[in-house]
């Protein structure tokens, strides 16, 4: 009896051990997994370098701004034939002589200013960054929303475990009970040797699953706290939030499926869009630009090497209109927005998927927690009734007017039984969760 108190207060401290001083609520597991996993920080960078490139893009409505500079060297210079005949009447009139223009060296240098007065294809840039924005932020959600899920699970099993550690400590203290009164027949020669055997065996495994399930504990708040991002040497330095578990329907809300609300699904919505909105960029790239540009300089004439010889350098500026139609051929465009319409039809198709699917799993899910929380109340029924059975055949052993077969049945039946109970209680959970994605309201478990 000492050995077995001793075990029990072994594991109470164990226990004990792993309950922390502070509580973790289910929210701030959340949060803190958002704030420190590489993978979110690093979705959150993505989205500003796509705000930045959005940025960029309207600088294009402003005046574009070049300083230019050339200095070249022309040993052939350019001949033109000039009709001098029209000019000297000494001369026939269809006579031409071949005159040189320009110098050895010239150099220019100046200031030119584009001012676009009329680009379609700007707007149509924009729009597109702006989509790709959001379909980042959507990515960014789904992440977070599949980490929200992996941590839900880590803190759901954690509660299990620390369940099922109350109930093996009580489970060993019932083993150990009927495992002292068969002992003690076997010492007076009233039980058999095999006997008492299964009765070691039955009290064996409930202390076994003890083991397990403290173990088993501090390896879920080690992977919790690997996803939130906390060392795990801190893994035991906390306790969760079991009052979230009080009230079943927290965590179940039957209300209409909010597929809108899943990132993947807004993802593909805004992949759709951004296809057609590239058929809409695609047909500004036909439209004709317009810009206003601009040139104050001077250029420079010279027969030797001279960059700053006097009365060389000239000055020279011009102000235009600017007008420029692409003549990419009809082929080619009607091509590229052929692509982008069947790339459309695609995301159609994926999100009609995928809608079909969450309503399959929430579907399924709610059939299961119906038949799962009429199992549970059964279950707890049957574990009432058999640990009263079981109290009575202690009694009636103790008093010899049964055999230890009958008890050590009970016994084994009821720990299969409690088995069951527990695996049954993490199922529910799991389909409440599986629920809660598959409706759109798993973002309830840290807002």
């Amino acid at each position: 009896m000492i050995k077995n108190i001793s075990f029990l207060l072994t594991f109470t401290l164990i226990v004990a051990f792993v309950s922390a001083q502070s509580t973790l609520t289910l929210t701030q597991a959340i949060n803190a997994a958002f704030s420190n996993r590489n993978n979110i920080l690093a979705g959150k960078i993505d989205i500003g370098i796509q705000e930045l490139k959005t940025k960029a893009l309207y600088k294009k409505y402003g005046p574009q701004v070049y300083v230019e500079y050339n200095y070249n060297y022309n040993p052939i210079l350019q001949s033109s034939i000039i009709p001098v005949g029209i000019f000297n009447p000494n001369l026939p009139l269809d006579a031409t002589e071949r005159i040189q223009f320009g110098t050895t060296w010239s150099q220019s240098a100046g200031l030119t200013v584009s001012q676009p007065l009329f680009d379609a294809s700007i707007k149509k840039q924009i729009e597109e960054n702006r989509l790709q924005e959001k379909i980042i932020r959507a990515a960014q959600a789904q992440t977070e929303y599949e980490l929200a899920y992996e941590v839900s699970k880590s803190y759901i099993n954690i509660w299990l475990q620390q369940e099922q550690i109350h109930a093996a400590i009580i489970d060993t203290e019932r083993t150990g009970i009927s495992y002292r009164l068969q002992l003690e027949n076997y010492k007076t020669g009233r039980l058999l040797k095999s006997e008492l055997n299964t009765a070691i065996i039955n009290h064996n495994n409930t202390k076994q699953q003890l083991t397990d399930a403290t173990i088993l504990l501090v390896e879920n708040k080690i992977y919790l706290m690997y996803l939130t991002g906390t060392l795990a040497s801190e893994a035991n330095d906390f306790n969760i939030d079991s009052t979230l578990f009080s009230n079943h329907d927290l965590l179940w809300d039957n209300k209409q499926f909010n597929l809108d609300s899943i990132p993947i699904l807004q993802q593909l919505n805004l992949q759709k869009q951004l296809a057609l909105q590239q058929q809409q960029t695609e047909t500004s790239k036909y439209i004709p630009i317009v810009s206003l540009n601009g040139f104050l300089g001077a250029n420079q004439y010279s027969d030797e090497f001279n960059p700053v010889k006097s009365n060389s350098w000239f000055g020279y500026s011009y102000i235009g209109l600017n007008v420029k139609f692409p003549l990419q051929l009809a082929d080619s465009k009607m091509s590229n927005i052929k692509q982008l319409q069947l790339q459309s039809q695609k995301y159609t198709m994926q999100i009609d998927d995928k809608s079909a699917q969450f309503n399959r799993d929430a579907t399924i899910a709610k059939l299961e927690l119906s038949r799962l929380n009429l199992q549970l109340k059964t279950q707890e029924e049957n574990i009432v009734l058999y640990k009263e059975t079981l109290k009575i055949l202690q009694d009636r052993f103790d008093e010899q007017q049964i055999t230890t077969i009958a008890l050590n049945k009970q016994e084994v039946e009821l720990q299969k039984l409690l088995s069951d109970y527990q695996n049954t209680k993490v199922m529910t959970w799991l389909y409440k969760l599986n629920y809660l994605n598959a409706t759109g309201q798993l973002s309830k478990l840290w807002n």
